[in-house]
This record gives structure tokens, sequence and C-alpha cells, in this order.
């Protein structure tokens, strides 16, 4: 079966669409709590560390069930695999918003929401590859993507509005409704593959597969790169107030600013994956995201203007994050036969671990003054390596057809 031959279902849209709803709900309920830490930590009568080990929770249990969760897609497939991610996460996002005044079940729900997250997150590309020709799937896995960020975005953005203008309690009710509600969408349309295959369905044993993951030297190196990238971003994200507080920006304003990273990558993650399958390439695509997101991170180390620390991170957000994406993607081509299941949580699995190392070396290193300058310096630094490391990368042969 040739590419060109192909005749895609119409139905790949309903599909994907379903699945973002799952992927926004999912990254909603995880994200929800940090631009409310006063509020949460005043309400429960706790530190603001126990608030924020509600979302750090979700690191950590990733790391713990992210291969376990591919084994279960690459093995049973999308309806079950993703489908046990969705029902924890409609159940105890419905459960928290119950019992939401109490913090030991609002705890016990969000480790029951990150089980359920890799079985989500970790199923991008092999979504995109069960049901999208290949000169759609950076683009499919770009708007997997997408789903991440605006999930992020809306917790970021909505939640302190819902809190002020309601109580957290009813916030976090609505949020469980719509996480449920997310979750019986995805059993009505979601379907495991399409009537006609897209391509080549043949696909090497999970952990036969893993050996030759770790055997491929693009693979090592792609690793390295979302070691670096995704980690980066995990603990830029935490630590944005803490980051911009010593240069004198308030708490909305460093809301604002990571609102802004969120929003440059939906456009970067709509505008780049797209290209990359245009044109059919996927390593010079990565090398522009990288190089984008130094000057990016550069600009929220120093900034001490608003407009320009909004511009910085607008930029970073939209060269890094559209490189996830494109990475998935591109794990899932350079490791074909072996399950995009396991590529994928192969790949985030190190962003989570990487992340709560720089979240802890960030705290480490602060000044006296509270300044994160020379943490942020040295991620810069990082970053510089994984542009090098990534002119190292070869092209996708799958997609270039060159064997």
């Amino acid at each position: 079966m040739t590419e060109s031959s192909v005749r895609a279902s119409g139905y790949r849209f309903v599909v994907l669409a379903a699945f973002m709803l799952a992927v926004a709900a999912n990254q909603l309920l995880w994200i929800s709590f940090a631009p409310v830490t006063r509020v949460a930590a005043e309400f429960y009568g706790v530190s603001d560390l126990a608030i924020g080990l509600l979302s750090l929770v979700f690191m950590l249990v990733f790391i713990v069930v992210s291969i376990p969760a591919s084994w279960v897609l690459d093995t049973y497939g999308i309806r079950v695999g993703v489908g046990i991610g969705v029902v924890l996460t409609g159940a105890f996002g419905l459960l928290r918003g119950l019992l939401a005044a109490d913090y030991a079940w609002v705890l016990v729900a969000q480790v029951g929401i990150a089980i359920g997250q890799p079985f989500i997150l970790n199923a991008i590309a092999k979504l995109a590859g069960r049901w999208f020709p290949l000169r759609e799937r950076a683009t499919a896995a770009g708007l997997g993507s997408l789903a991440m960020y605006g999930g992020i975005f809306i917790g970021l953005a909505v939640t302190p509005v819902l809190v002020l203008g309601s109580s957290l309690p009813q916030a976090l009710l609505i949020y469980g409704i719509a996480a449920a509600a997310a979750s019986t969408l995805f059993f009505v349309f979601v379907r495991e593959r399409p009537a006609t295959p897209v391509g080549p369905e043949e696909r090497s044993l999970v952990f036969d597969g893993l050996k030759s993951m770790l055997r491929n030297r693009n693979f090592l190196l792609l690793l390295v790169l979302f070691l670096i990238g995704l980690g980066l971003f995990n603990a830029v994200t935490t630590w944005i107030e803490d980051i911009v507080r010593p240069r004198g920006f308030s708490i909305d304003q460093a809301g604002l600013a990571g609102g802004m990273m969120v929003v440059g990558g939906i456009v970067g993650a709509l505008v780049i994956p797209a290209l990359s399958d245009r044109l059919r390439r996927r390593v010079p695509f990565m090398l522009v995201a990288l190089a984008g997101a130094i000057p990016g991170l550069v600009g929220v180390t120093f900034a001490t203007g608003y407009g320009l620390l909004l511009a910085s991170s607008f930029v970073l957000g939209a060269f890094l994050l559209s490189s996830g994406p494109l990475g998935l993607q591109y794990g899932a081509e350079i490791t074909h036969p072996a399950p995009e299941g396991t590529s994928n949580g192969l790949l985030l699995l190190v962003g989570q671990v990487s992340g709560i190392a720089f979240i802890l070396g960030m705290d480490a290193l602060k000044s006296s003054s509270g300044s994160m300058t020379l943490s942020l310096v040295i991620l810069t630094g990082l970053l510089v390596v994984a542009l090098v490391l990534a002119t190292q990368l070869r092209e996708s042969e799958l997609l270039t057809g060159r064997r």
C-alpha cells in the first residue's frame, strides 16, 4: 500500500476531537491548583508546599505508571488503554469535586487522576499512526498536544475567575462534571481503528520494541532532548511566580506570563507540525524550535519590562512546546515497527524525571534574595546543548521513503 493510495476515513477527525477532549480534561485537572495556591492553602489550612504536592504528584506517578501504561496501550489498543485513563480522569475528577472540602480526599483523587494521565498522553502518536496517513501524522500529534496546552491554559486562566466568583469547591465540582462528560464522549465516539488501514499495521512486541529503541542512536539523542526540553518546561511553569517576583512583577503578571507561554505553545503546535508534514521533514523543524526557544528563555530570565516578559514567554512557548509533538511523531517513525505507545511513554517519562530534578534544583540554587537567575542561566546552557545534539539527528526514513 503506497501513501498516495491511502484513502483516510473522515471519521478520523471525530476520533481525534474526542481524544483531545480527554487530554484537555486531564491536564485541566492537573494544573487547576497552580493559579490559586495561596487561596487553596488558606481554605484547607495547609502549606503552599502541600498545595504544590497536588500538582507534583502527577510527575511522581507518571514515572511509576508510564511503562505499564504503554504496555497496555500497545497490547490492548486505544479503546482499552486510553479508556482506562479516561475512566480514572472522569471518576476521580468527579470524586474530587464532590469531596472538595477535604484535603485528604482531594489528594487521593489527584493520585487517581495522575494514574490515568500516562494512559492518555502516551497514546498521542499511537492514535495518529492508527487513524491518520503518514503525511498528516505530525499535524495530528500537534493537535493532540494542542489539547494538552489548551487544558493547561483553561486551568490557569479560568480557575481564579471561578474561585473568586463562587468558591474553590464549586470550581472543582464544575471541573469534575466536565471531566465526566469528556469521559462519556470518548466512549461514545472513539473507535479502535478505521475500516481501511492508513498504513502497515505490523508492530514488534512491546519489550522487543523497547530493546530496539534503546539501541537506536537517534532515539537515544531524542531522549536527551526530551529530558532537557520537557523538564525545562515543567520547571519554568512550576516556578514562574518565583522566577519573576524578584524583578517586581505581581502574581497576576506572573500568571499572565505563564498563560502567554501556553498560548505560544498553542500557536506553535498548530503551525510548526503542519509545516513539517507539508515539507516531509522533521529534523529541520526541531532545530528551528530549539533555536527559537533560546532567546525566549533568555528574555524570561532577564526581562525587567512587562511587555518584554510577555513577548519572551510567548516566544519560549511557541518554539519549545511545538517541538514536543514533532519529537513524539519523529520518535514513533525512527523506531518503527516498535509500538508508538512505548516510544511516547519513554520520551514523556524522561521529561517527568528531569522536571522533578529541575524543580528541586532551581529551589536549591535560589539566591538569598529569591532570584532564580543562576538556575535559568544553567537551563539556557542545557538548551544550547540540546540544539547542538539535535544537529546530529538523521531524518526519518519512514517519512522520506529512504531505507
